[in-house]
């Protein structure tokens, strides 16, 4: 049965997506098999996937169709967004358990992967909160800058809350540190706090600065089909490893 992990963070650009896409896509390549659901009305993911202008998406998916994911490779597919799921939080609204609408409508696709990671929204919104009741990990992607440990305890507040109310299982599973550059001061100096403060959850593989990164989306691949040589694919397969290494020991 697949591990359902959110990809959340309510500040954007934190290295959300592109986290989103390559830890996908690298344990993919590690064998395993993948889903990911963008549930982001600005549809990021599913664009950097080279997905457009898709006929069947998650916003159809909330609404009790039938969807069948789109196929990217063997062992990866998407669910993908559309602009049209800005208007599904006020929809949303009106629907009885409105909470629970993404959890009972990927209940049909756990026991065809591995492992399901949605890109949440960059908001505190009832998609976001759909995400983390679905969901029974969140990983927290930070950028290595002044202000991220207020982020981290912002959706920790959040997290511990929809705990209490609606998901007992949901977890932190793991805080990345993106955009990282250790010649710089400010960079180690984050490291070290966000390590001090969350010593379990942050993965020891931290997300360096890399131009690959950025190009990427824009071809419509993720890091190891762009390029596979680059620091952004070393650091990336690095942390699906650990990812492994966590389900493994049952630490994930």
């Amino acid at each position: 049965m697949a591990i359902i992990i959110a990809l959340s963070n309510h500040k954007g650009g934190v290295g959300k997506t592109t986290s989103a896409a390559n830890i996908g896509a690298g344990l993919n390549t590690l064998g395993k098999r993948v889903l990911f659901v963008d549930i982001d009305p600005q549809a990021n993911l599913t664009e950097s996937l080279g997905i457009t202008e898709p006929e069947n998406t998650v916003y159809d998916m909330l609404h009790g169709k039938r969807v069948s994911p789109i196929n990217l490779r063997r062992g990866l597919d998407l669910i993908p967004s559309t602009l049209d799921l800005s208007g599904a939080e006020m929809e949303l609204q009106a629907k009885p358990r409105r909470e629970y609408v993404l959890r009972e409508s990927l209940t049909p696709f756990r026991d065809q992967y591995d492992f399901i990671f949605i890109d949440a929204p960059p908001s505190l919104g009832l998609l976001t909160i759909n995400t983390l009741t679905a969901a029974d990990r969140v990983f927290i992607p930070i950028q290595a800058q002044y202000f991220a440990l207020k982020g981290i305890r912002k959706i920790t507040e959040v997290i511990n809350q929809i705990k209490a109310e609606l998901n007992q299982g949901l977890q932190i599973g793991g805080i990345i540190v993106t955009q990282y550059d250790g010649r710089l001061i400010l960079g180690r100096n984050v490291l070290d706090a966000v390590e001090a403060d969350y010593k379990r959850e942050t993965f020891k593989t931290v997300i360096r600065q890399n131009v690959a990164l950025a190009e990427a989306p824009a071809t419509g691949q993720d890091i190891f089909s762009y390029s596979p040589k680059s620091n952004g694919a070393e650091d990336y397969l690095s942390l699906c490893k650990e990812i492994l290494q966590r389900v493994k020991k049952k630490t994930l």
